[in-house]
C-alpha cells in the first residue's frame, strides 16, 4: 500500500508526462503557471446538435473495421500469420471474405520482426492469392543515405503516416507482434496504453483497420477466451475487435475433425461478438521450389468464443466455471499492478470489459482494494501482499529520423524456404 508521499510521487509523475512541469516546491510558480495555461487553454465541448451519428465503415462486415485495432490471438501453431496474411490478400485482389462476401479492393502494409518478407511472408500472401504490387512492407527508417535503423513505432509514426499518404488507397496495417509497438512492459496497463495510442490514433485519422498479433497464456482454463490473450488487460481493452484461432476437437466436424481449427470473435465493442468459421492450414507452392502454407476456410459456425472453443466441455467435471467475480478479480489484479489508479478509470474499464459494477464492487471487497481520496481524485491500489513493487523507468528522448523507408512486394526476389507456421 502506498502512503500519501508515494501517492503525491505518483501523480506527480503522471502530470509530468502529461507536460504540466509539476513542481512541488515551488507552489508560486506552479500557480503562475496554472493562471497562464488556463488563460490560453479550455475544454473542448461540442454539442450533440452538432454531431450527426455515422455507423461502422466495416472493411470485412463485422469482423475487420477501419479506423479500429483489432487483435488476433491464438497458441503457437495455430497460423495466426497465416490468416491475416490471407486476409491481407483478400484485399489487394478485392476477393472473396469466408462469408462469401466481396472485400474492398485496396493496399495493406505489413510490420513484422518475427518473419522475413521474402522467405515467409511473401509466400504465403502469394499462395493466398495476393497481388503483390497492392502488398507493402515497413523494414526500417533511413536516417541518411546509407544508414537504417529498425522502425519504432514509438517516434516513427510521423514519417509512416507520410509513406501511406504516398503509397494511398492503403486499408489494412498488420503488426506482428503488436507488444513491437510497446516499448516498455508488455505487462502493465499504462506502459501499454502510451505504446498503442500511436497506432490507434493512425488507424483513425487515416481510416484504415489495424490487427495486432498476439499470443495466449498458457493457463485459464474457465476464462472468458479474452482474458487469455498474453500481456496486459489493456491489449484487450484498446481492440474493439478481439479474434481467436485455435484448435478444438470436435466429432461432429464436417470435414477432418482431427486438424479442426476455428476463427471466432472473443470479444466486439462495435458488433456482434459470436460466431466464427473453420479453417485449415494447407501446405502450398505458389511458385516452383517456394514452399510454404496456406488457410483453406471451412463452414460458418454459431455460437459464443466459449462454445466454439470448447472450454465448456473442457471444464465440466474438472474445473469450476469462472464466477463473474472471479473474472472481475482477476481484472483488478491485472490492472492494479502498475500502481493506484483513478477509480473512475478502473470502472471505465470494466466496463468494457462487460464485468458489471456489483461483481467490480464484490471483487474490490474480496481483494480488499484499497480505496482512498486524494485530493479531488478517488483512487485504488492494491493491498500491500498483492502489490508489486514498481520501478518506473525515464523515457529516452524522441529523436527526428528521416521519412520511413518502405518496401513494396513486386520489388522483391524471394527465396525457396519450408515455412513453419506461427
Amino acid at each position: 500500500m502506498l502512503d500519501k508521499s508515494q501517492l503525491d510521487s505518483y501523480f506527480e509523475e503522471l502530470d509530468r508526462e502529461a507536460g504540466l512541469n509539476f513542481s512541488t516546491n515551488d507552489e508560486e510558480s506552479l500557480e503562475d503557471q496554472t493562471s497562464s495555461e488556463s488563460k490560453r487553454s479550455s475544454v473542448i465541448l461540442v454539442n450533440g446538435a452538432d454531431l450527426n451519428p455515422r455507423p461502422v465503415n466495416w472493411l470485412w462486415n463485422q469482423w475487420l473495421a477501419r479506423g479500429k485495432l483489432h487483435l488476433l490471438a491464438g497458441d503457437p501453431g495455430q497460423g495466426k500469420t497465416s490468416i491475416a496474411l490471407t486476409l491481407a490478400a483478400t484485399v489487394t485482389i478485392g476477393g472473396r471474405w469466408p462469408d462469401g462476401s466481396r472485400a474492398e479492393l485496396g493496399n495493406i502494409l505489413i510490420w513484422s520482426t518475427e518473419d522475413d518478407a521474402q522467405d515467409t511472408m511473401l509466400p504465403r500472401l502469394l499462395a493466398a492469392g495476393a497481388d503483390k504490387k497492392r502488398c507493402h512492407f515497413i523494414y526500417g527508417k533511413r536516417v541518411n543515405e546509407t544508414d537504417t535503423l529498425p522502425f519504432d513505432s514509438t517516434r516513427d509514426m510521423k514519417e509512416l503516416e507520410e509513406a501511406i499518404h504516398e503509397i494511398g488507397g492503403v486499408s489494412l496495417l498488420i503488426v506482428d507482434p503488436i507488444v513491437n509497438a510497446v516499448d516498455k512492459d508488455g505487462n502493465k496497463n499504462n506502459d501499454v496504453r502510451r505504446g498503442l495510442q500511436p497506432i490507434v490514433d493512425l488507424a483513425s485519422q487515416l481510416d484504415i483497420a489495424v490487427i495486432g498479433i498476439t499470443h495466449l497464456n498458457k493457463g485459464g482454463t474457465g476464462y472468458d477466451p479474452v482474458m487469455r490473450v498474453l500481456g496486459s488487460i489493456a491489449f484487450v481493452a484498446l481492440a474493439r475487435v478481439v479474434m481467436i484461432a485455435a484448435k478444438v476437437w470436435d466429432a461432429d466436424a464436417s470435414e477432418r475433425p482431427e486438424e479442426r481449427r476455428v476463427l471466432v470473435r472473443g470479444k466486439s465493442n462495435i458488433g456482434a461478438d459470436y460466431g466464427g468459421f473453420e479453417y485449415f492450414i494447407d501446405p502450398s507452392e505458389p511458385l516452383p521450389s517456394i514452399h510454404t502454407t496456406k488457410i483453406s476456410w471451412g463452414r460458418a459456425l454459431k455460437g459464443s468464443a466459449r462454445e466454439l472453443l470448447g472450454d465448456h466441455k473442457k471444464n465440466e467435471g474438472n474445473e469450476k466455471k469462472l464466477s463473474a467475480v472471479e473474472y472481475a478479480e482477476k481484472f483488478l489484479l491485472d490492472t492494479l499492478r502498475d500502481g493506484p489508479k483513478a477509480a473512475k478509470l478502473v470502472e471505465s474499464e470494466a466496463l468494457e470489459l462487460e464485468i458489471s459494477r456489483a461483481s467490480l464492487k464484490r471483487a474490490s471487497e474480496n481483494l480488499k482494494i484499497n480505496k482512498r481520496k486524494h485530493g479531488d481524485r478517488s483512487v485504488w491500489d492494491l493491498p500491500l501482499q498483492l502489490a508489486q513493487p514498481d520501478h518506473p523507468e525515464s523515457r529516452e528522448p524522441v529523436e527526428q529520423v528521416e521519412p520511413v523507408e518502405r518496401l513494396a512486394c513486386a520489388d522483391q526476389h524471394f527465396f525457396s524456404s519450408d515455412s513453419e507456421v506461427f
